[in-house]
């Protein structure tokens, strides 16, 4: 069987960028490409995105994660990664407004899986979502909210503890139940004044 030259392996990565941003609303990773495209590594992918980059058929900006960007598929916006929250045992932080600091990365995302809505990222450390799909290093793109419903997902505050976590959040008469989505992991049982929310997880972006 006749190989694939260089300008076929780029058309077809083209193709597999412009398909897997209409799939998940935001561009894959170097990981990505080379998995989708049957290339060898990293460097190989790397090689032929240099090469497309100097040619103005992909923009990329070192700054931004998945930055992949093609001319047809600018209407993106930027949201800032501000931190890390805990998916397993609530991780202390120093205050509740410690990951609004200055942004440790951003992402390029299609505007429809924002929802146009104000949004920041954060990544994920633990496994206690791992039954919703969530995995230790994954990012969530959280919305600013103080009232939410039974079930949601958020980040909660716990005042007391001064630590955060990533839990589905249960209101159970005067307690709050903080719901990990691992079977082998116990809910936190807390009272209602205990708890911050800090947002609601609006979408989940998988790193893997």
């Amino acid at each position: 069987m006749r190989k694939a030259g260089p300008s076929e392996k780029r058309e077809k990565i083209i193709e597999f960028i412009r398909n897997f941003f209409d799939e998940h609303g935001y561009t894959p990773t170097v990981r990505d490409i080379q998995k989708g495209c049957g290339l060898s590594s990293t460097a190989v992918v790397q090689y032929h995105l240099k090469f497309l980059e100097s040619e103005h058929q992909i923009e990329r900006d070192s700054h931004v994660f998945r930055s992949i960007q093609l001319p047809d598929r600018r209407s993106t916006v930027r949201v800032p990664v501000l931190g890390v929250i805990a998916a397993g045992t609530p991780l202390p932080v120093m205050s509740a407004d410690t990951w609004r600091q200055e942004a440790m990365d951003t992402l390029e995302l299609s505007g429809e899986i924002t929802r146009d809505k104000e949004v920041f990222a954060l990544r994920v450390k633990g496994t206690s979502m791992i039954d919703a799909l969530i995995d230790d290093g994954d990012i969530v793109l959280m919305e600013p909210v103080i009232n939410v419903e039974n079930g949601d997902m958020v980040a909660a505050w716990l005042k007391k503890e001064e630590e955060v976590t990533l839990k589905r959040y249960y209101r159970e008469e005067d307690r709050v139940r903080l719901q990990p989505a691992n079977s082998q992991m116990e809910p936190i049982y807390t009272d209602p004044a205990n708890v911050d929310i800090q947002g609601r997880v609006v979408a989940v972006i998988r790193t893997i």
